[in-house]
Parts: C-alpha cells; structure tokens; sequence
C-alpha cells in the first residue's frame, strides 16, 4: 500500500507539473499528512524537490515540489538501418547524455553491430555515472518484427536480419550491471509522442519514417501491441498492387512508396551527390530542403508524390482506428513542412467520417531521437511503479560506484 500511494504520488507530478503538498492531497484524495509523509519519503529517495511557491486559492501559499530524480537514469537504444543510438535521460526526461554512430547495418555481421551498440550503451553509463546518478535500466529498440516473449527478433527486412536473439546477445555483453528490455522501434517512438497528462496525446498513430516505415499505435494512453505483439507494422500495409518489391520480399508495401528509398529515387538520379553514401541522413534531408526551398521542380514533385502516398496510408489507417492525431515521425517530420498540403488532401478525401473523423496530421519535435527516448521512458517506469527501488542517496553514497 505505500508503494501504491508512492508510485500515485510520483505519477501525478510527473504527468501534471509541480504541485504543493496540498493540492496533490486533494487531487489524489490522500490527508495532507498522508502526502506530506510522502514527499518526504521521495525527497529522502532524491526523486522529487522543493519548486517555489505555488500562489492562487484560499490560505497561505504552499510550497510546490516536483520531480528531480537526478539521481537516477533510463538509457535507450536503438537498431536501424542507418544507424545505432543511445540516450540517457533523467526521471524529469533530461537529457544526461547522447551518443549516435552513423553505419550501414545491412551490410554488416550482427555481431559488429551489437557490439558497436554496447560500446555507445557503455559509454553511455560511464556518463551518467559522471554525472552522479546511476543507470535504473536500459530498453533497446529494434526495426523488426520482434518476438517480446522471447526477444528475438524473427524478421528485420531493411536490416536484413532473421531470428537474431538480440536480447540474449546483449546481455551475454552488457553483464548484469542493470536490467536490459528489449521492444519494437516504432512502438517506442509512440510512447514518447504519447506525452503523460496530454489529453492531445492519449489516443495517436504514431508513423515514423526511415528506410523503412513503422510506428505504434497508442490508445486511452496505452501502447496497444496487437494479439501476438506484432501491432504496428504499417509500412508492409499493400497499397500498390503490382508495384515495388519490398524488403520484405512482398511487392507493393506501402514504404516502398513513401520510405526514403523511393523519395531519394524521385528526387536525384543515381550520381546525384546526394546520393553519396558518405553523406549523412541528416545531411541529405538538409539538402532536400534547401532544394525545395529553391523551388527546385523535380524536388517539389518528388515530395508530393511521397506526400500523397503518406496521405493514402494514413486515411486507410483513420478509417480503421480513427485516431485524434496522426504524429510523423522520423523524416517525415524534418521535411514534412513540404509535404502537409499533400497528406492532408488525401487524408481528407480517404476518409469516410467528416472532416477526417477530427483526427489531426501533426509533426513530431522529436526527430530521430524518438525511439530511444521512448526506450528511456520505458527503462524509467519501474521507478514509477516502484519508488523504492532507488536507494536513498545517503545509502548509495556508502555502496561506492560500483556498477
């Protein structure tokens, strides 16, 4: 029970803003001596802190308290493409530190990848423990279907991986210095756009764009993950009939539309510097955007036909599940400023409810650090169940830095 009255607490500050002892008594319907026993016991444990003066209402203004937990951190991971990434964020979600190397994980073994990911994953923690905190967990995410149960991943396409048991793997090279989750990129890409508190937030498609395109689905505020775990595969959805072959060795799946391959391949011929594989993703989105900017024709052309393709897909999937907001993620939303008249018109014209059912086409702010952001989040959340779980300070100082 005082883990449960613990977890409300922590919960609330974190989905709701600092708030005084008083206010959180009557929100969670808790005596202020039952919450002010509480905020001790979180201030002892480092998580929450003092905020100022919280003024408005009857009597005297309280003071405010709000999450810290400076003392502890999630760390994220991913696996993509183009890419391995870590992040370490804070229980406030600040970022402690972040590492990201650019490489072409098809065209290498599994094993210099996962190891390329554990030195960033080390390092990582060699951070956060310079900072003074100390690493709660770490949640990878990988592009592929994934088999959560067993943590497998049994097919990646555009990583060109089969039945790698990733889990495993990393444990076998991390240790048991902190526990290791293993999950879906995209479905960790929607828990960080479903921002706690949100009413905006709690029911989103989240689609996020790469090489490949997948996303999650996120409904009442929970990660809806499909009967077998495999929710959220929305870029092998068959849109062209007849079209490209994918990856994934079907033919006409909607990312070979609208994944970057194809808007690459209308934009720049093959020696277009562009094209250069030494330039980054980053780069070669820049560059897209200051040729569109330029009013370059065949650029312009290029976006709107992906766009009409993002469009397309996207009324297919408000039809079924009639989202309050479809959040681009990936590339999509560093250049998707080009792309909105298109989407919306067809997401639009797709749709059979009203005025798109009321679902809303907006972009993420997060970039391409969404994934692991969300692995952060999750890595978190046993903390939020479970505030005990942090030693006091005063008792991990006499523990030493041992990992």
């Amino acid at each position: 029970m005082r883990t449960a009255k613990l977890s409300l607490v922590l919960r609330q500050l974190r989905d709701h803003g600092p708030r005084s002892r008083a206010r959180l008594a009557t929100e969670l319907g808790l005596t202020r001596t039952a919450v002010s026993a509480l905020v001790a016991e979180l201030a002892d444990l480092g998580l929450v802190r003092a905020a100022g003066v919280e003024r408005g209402g009857m009597g005297r203004p309280g003071t405010s308290v709000e999450l810290d937990g400076a003392a502890v951190c999630g760390i994220g991971a991913e696996i993509n493409v183009n890419h391995v990434a870590v992040i370490a964020l804070d229980l406030a979600g600040n970022v402690v530190a972040e590492h990201r190397i650019a490489l072409e994980a098809h065209k290498l073994a599994v094993d210099e990848v996962l190891d390329r990911l554990v030195e960033l994953i080390e390092r990582t923690d060699d951070d956060v423990r310079a900072s003074g905190a100390h690493t709660i967990g770490v949640t990878v995410g990988v592009a592929g279907l994934l088999d959560r149960p067993r943590e497998v991943l049994t097919v990646g396409p555009n990583l060109r991986w089969r039945d790698v048991p990733v889990g495993s793997e990393l444990r076998a090279r991390l240790g048991a210095a902190y526990p290791v989750s293993i999950e879906n990129e995209g479905n960790l890409a929607a828990i960080a756009e479903a921002v706690p508190g949100d009413p905006n937030r709690q029911d989103i498609l989240v689609i996020f764009g790469e090489v490949g395109v997948g996303g999650g689905i996120v409904a009442a505020g929970r990660l809806l993950r499909g009967h077998q775990g495999y929710a959220g595969e929305f870029g092998h959805m068959i849109v062209e009939p007849g079209g490209r072959r994918c990856g994934c060795g079907r033919v006409g799946c909607w990312e070979t539309v609208c994944g970057l391959r194809a808007l690459l391949d209308g934009a720049a011929d093959p020696d277009d510097p562009m094209r250069d594989p030494a330039l980054s993703l980053d780069e070669r989105l820049a560059e897209l955007n200051r040729r569109a900017d330029l009013g370059d024709t065949r650029t312009i052309a290029a976006l709107d036909a992906v766009g009409n393709w993002i469009g397309i897909g996207a009324a297919m999937l408000t039809n079924a599940l009639n989202p309050s907001a479809i959040v681009l993620s990936g590339y999509f939303a560093e250049i998707g400023h080009h792309m909105r008249p298109a989407i919306e018109e067809h997401l639009l014209a797709g749709v059979l409810a009203p005025q798109a059912g009321g679902t809303r086409v907006e972009f993420s702010t997060l970039g391409f650090t969404a994934a692991v952001r969300g692995g952060a989040a999750v890595a978190l959340e046993p903390v939020f169940d479970d505030p005990t779980l942090v030693a006091p300070p005063r008792a991990a100082a006499l523990l030493g830095g041992d990992r």
